[in-house]
């Protein structure tokens, strides 16, 4: 991970420890449902944000006999964690104070005090999102944004682009709740307020555990990364035909690969280690994200799922 990209994630952290205690300061004294729905969701980030960290220093531990191929997926692990944290904290406490404050109403005391801790968080909130943005906008490169989200092997960097938007929903929501009540008068309408922010958490969840799912199970590497793989390997001319390559991310930085190819007839042992030599430095040359390269001496497959798949893909 970039260091600019844990600077936002140690930036996110101390904002939302600060906007936490704020939001609940101004919750017990106004006594707002949306206000307290706010806390719990600034205080679920600020242990988000820790989550975070904390997987990004257990992927550093080196490899060793029970982990040969490193703790890169500890990154995955707890971002896993934390799409479940905000939904399980997040989303459903404030759904359930949202749903308590419907059927209860309380009127909210000096609203006042909510407005300009609101406005300041937002402020605050607006800030992180800038600079996660940034940070999001420089790693993606040429890809989409939804490219990017599907497409990234490190969820860090959308995980806290996703959080800080959240907030800053939240927080217009909240703002228009308290609003509506009190021009209104009617109290019931910021608890809904506050279970229309439980939904934004519970969705926002939803989506960042979907798009981890993948890499926590084994995602493969990007399409582009497999077939200049092939490629690389198919133009050894010691090499009749490539079967399969199979890749899997076993960390954001770390490509795990394996190759099925087809000698030729009549090489040497020597002429066979010297090939694999030329092809494992050409592939790492070239991704530098592959770190681990297993080759499978096979004769030619007669039928291969993964070319069929790719010719269905190029639409050839």
């Amino acid at each position: 991970m970039a260091a600019g990209s844990k600077k936002v994630i140690y930036a996110a952290l101390i904002g939302n420890a600060l906007i936490a205690v704020t939001k609940f300061a101004a919750s017990v004294l106004t006594g707002s449902s949306a206000m307290l729905a706010e806390g719990i969701h600034s205080l679920v980030d600020t242990g988000n944000q820790g989550l975070l960290l904390y997987g990004l220093h257990k992927a550093k531990k080196p490899a060793n006999e029970q982990f040969p191929f490193g703790h890169g997926k500890e990154v995955y692990f707890w971002s896993f964690v934390v799409a479940i944290l905000i939904f399980a904290l997040g989303a459903g406490i404030s759904l359930y104070e949202g749903v308590l404050h419907i059927f209860h109403p309380e009127p909210v005391d000096n609203p006042l005090i909510n407005y300009i801790v609101l406005s300041l968080a937002l402020v605050f909130e607006g800030g992180a999102w800038y600079f996660a943005y940034k940070e999001f906008s420089q790693a993606k490169g040429t890809w989409s944004y939804m490219q990017a989200v599907q497409r990234g092997k490190d969820p860090t960097i959308f995980m806290v682009l996703f959080e800080d938007t959240a907030a800053v929903l939240g927080l217009i929501v909240a703002f228009v709740g308290i609003w509506l009540g009190q021009v209104t008068g009617l109290a019931y309408l910021d608890g809904a307020a506050t279970v229309l922010i439980g939904l934004i958490l519970g969705g926002t969840a939803v989506w960042l555990a979907y798009e981890t799912k993948g890499l926590l199970i084994g995602e493969s590497a990007n399409h582009e990364v497999v077939q200049s793989i092939r490629q690389i390997a198919g133009g050894c001319s010691e090499i009749t035909h490539v079967n399969e390559v199979l890749t899997m991310h076993m960390g954001p930085e770390f490509i795990l690969v394996n190759v099925s190819v087809a000698f030729s007839d009549g090489l040497s042992s020597e002429e066979v280690e010297a090939t694999i030599e030329t092809m494992d430095r050409q592939i790492k040359e070239a991704h530098p994200r592959v770190k681990r390269i297993f080759v499978e001496a096979e004769k030619r497959k007669k039928k291969n799922p993964e070319e069929r798949v790719g010719r269905s893909m190029d639409g050839t």
